[in-house]
């Protein structure tokens, strides 16, 4: 049995059939060997106190019991056997009343260490309605900090593995009725074939599943730590009425993005279209499952330079066309130089500066601009950064806070107290490729009656010309060069960005945005290294299937 005793004949253990809710029981027969309470509320009946590692007999052992007592839910007992005893017994506890397990069946493997890996087979019972509900998780044995003795160390992913810290096993009819999610042209969207899309289709359904109509029907569902979070749908046990909610994404540009950032650890990317703000794909692979494209909060790197080089011509400072000196170094209130300590021969323009990235050109024209708030002014009044975005779903704004000295350099080239994520830099690269800020938005506003945010005025059309033209270089001749070439036509532009987010010089996050023809992407990779070098090729794949 490849090492795991089926969990009905566990050494002197069995499953038995008791009580008038049939929960299944796993009963102790003959080996109630040393149990005891230590002097601090802890129990078990696999060891005596000791001390040291915790040996791989004794963590098969408390696991047994655990497990046996878990199994026939008696949450005493089972938590006594951690080393949290409250809320184990919670946990357990709510297993059997509020998740309605009506029978569990739970088989230990062979231990590896003190780590013991089970298999939890059981049913779930709502009103008539029984499912089957079978998963693999584990628990890990530590010794007791004051009785000595082995433990469960005590996690909500003992019950189940997706379970995180203060989250719940919930069954039941859930408030939100189910949707049918489908994309702009009506094809339906289901976190089976697009699995980056789980956590937004789950939030829609929060969101507008009352509102688009539709019937509930009952579910076994994860009950998120955080009230504005939505529930996770794990099993359902009678299906609902789902309503039909349509979205502004594109199936084809998110199976690009999906099938793109499962190329990179830790990446996310967002498609906007600039037109109009709709978003036509957004995509995460992250271990955490956070959605980052519209809730990460980190270091845009040079993508910013975009919002830098439109507010610097805004005042007449710079013009695609004149010289901007790229020096090796520059000093505002602490040294700066560009990637590699490169520089530029005398006379350089200011567009190839941009395409080449160089820090320093853009941080020599602080002083000539002789106001701290001049960055902060132009992100928010052209480019809507911070205007409190309603996107359909939980997203988060774009932060550029006034600052001086070292600090405003910093923020000139996207480092320092910027914040930003694919979504907030997408929407920057839609507003220089129009003009005109046009806030992202997954669901139509008419569905709820939410305010889109404006912008308080436009882009100068000189200056949106000039910056149209400096990131077509940039794709063509510049530092996006390489990951652009496989984007076909001439209508295209991009800027690269990387950030050292904590001290981290040999991998900054790898930031990258671009547009071709009317869709603009971003995309981030957490310790991607150099803009280009992973963030770039998600970005081109996307754009490709625009």
């Amino acid at each position: 049995m490849n090492g795991a005793a089926k969990g009905a004949v566990i050494g002197g253990v069995f499953l038995a059939m008791v009580g008038g809710a049939g929960y299944g029981v796993y009963a102790l027969v003959g080996d109630a060997d040393g149990e005891g309470k230590g002097t601090d509320g802890e129990t078990s009946v696999q060891a005596e106190k000791g001390s040291g590692p915790v040996s791989e007999k004794d963590a098969a052992k408390t696991a047994k019991a655990f497990l046996a007592a878990w199994a026939a839910g008696d949450e005493r007992v089972a938590a006594d056997l951690t080393n949290n005893a409250a809320a184990a017994q919670a946990a357990v506890g709510d297993f059997k009343t509020k998740s309605y397990v009506s029978k569990a069946v739970i088989t230990p493997g062979t231990p590896n260490g003190t780590v013991v890996p089970f298999k939890v087979e059981a049913e779930i019972t709502y009103e008539g309605t029984t499912k089957p509900l079978a998963y693999d998780s584990q628990l890990t044995v530590v010794r007791g900090l004051t009785s000595g003795k082995p433990l469960v160390d005590w996690q909500p992913s003992v019950i189940h593995p997706q379970l995180q810290k203060d989250e719940k096993l919930r069954a039941g009819a859930p408030t939100s009725p189910p949707v049918k999610a489908v994309d702009r042209n009506g094809e339906e969207l289901t976190a089976e074939k697009y699995p980056s899309l789980r956590q937004v289709l789950d939030e829609l359904r929060q969101n507008y599943g009352n509102k688009a109509g539709g019937k509930a029907g009952a579910e076994l569902w994860i009950e998120p730590a955080a009230k504005d979070a939505p529930k996770r749908t794990l099993l359902t046990l009678v299906e609902g009425e789902p309503s039909t909610l349509k979205t502004y994404l594109d199936a084809k540009v998110q199976a690009a993005a999906e099938q793109a950032v499962a190329k990179f650890p830790e990446a996310s990317v967002i498609a906007v279209q600039p037109s109009n703000g709709h978003i036509l794909a957004v995509a995460n692979n992250r271990k955490d499952g956070f959605n980052a494209a519209m809730r990460g909060t980190r270091a845009p790197g040079s993508t910013m330079k975009i919002v830098t080089a439109a507010m610097l011509m805004d005042r007449g400072l710079v013009a695609a066309d004149k010289p901007a000196p790229c020096e090796k170094t520059v000093t505002w209130g602490r040294e700066f130089h560009n990637l590699d300590h490169f520089d530029l021969p005398p006379g350089t323009n200011f567009a190839t500066s941009f395409a080449r990235s160089c820090n320093t050109a853009f941080i020599k024209q602080i002083k000539p601009v002789d106001d701290d708030s001049a960055l902060p002014k132009e992100a928010t009044e052209v480019f809507g950064i911070g205007l409190d975005w309603k996107t359909g779903i939980l997203s988060t704004d774009g932060k550029v806070p006034p600052a001086t000295g070292a600090a405003a350099a910093a923020e000139y080239i996207g480092q320092g107290q910027i914040t930003m994520n694919p979504m907030n830099v997408a929407s920057i690269t839609a507003t220089a490729r129009t003009g005109v800020f046009r806030q992202p938005v997954l669901v139509s506003p008419e569905l709820d009656g939410r305010k889109i945010a404006t912008a308080e005025r436009r882009m100068k059309s000189s200056v949106q010309q000039q910056l149209v033209g400096m990131m077509k270089l940039t794709a063509t001749s510049g530092t996006a060069k390489t990951a652009m070439a496989s984007v076909g036509g001439s209508d295209k532009g991009a800027k690269t960005g990387s950030a050292e987010v904590g001290g981290a010089g040999e991998s900054p996050d790898s930031w990258f945005t671009g547009f071709s023809g009317d869709m603009a992407a971003a995309a981030m990779v957490e310790g991607g290294g150099h803009g280009g070098e992973a963030a770039g090729p998600i970005v081109a794949q996307v754009l490709n299937a625009g």
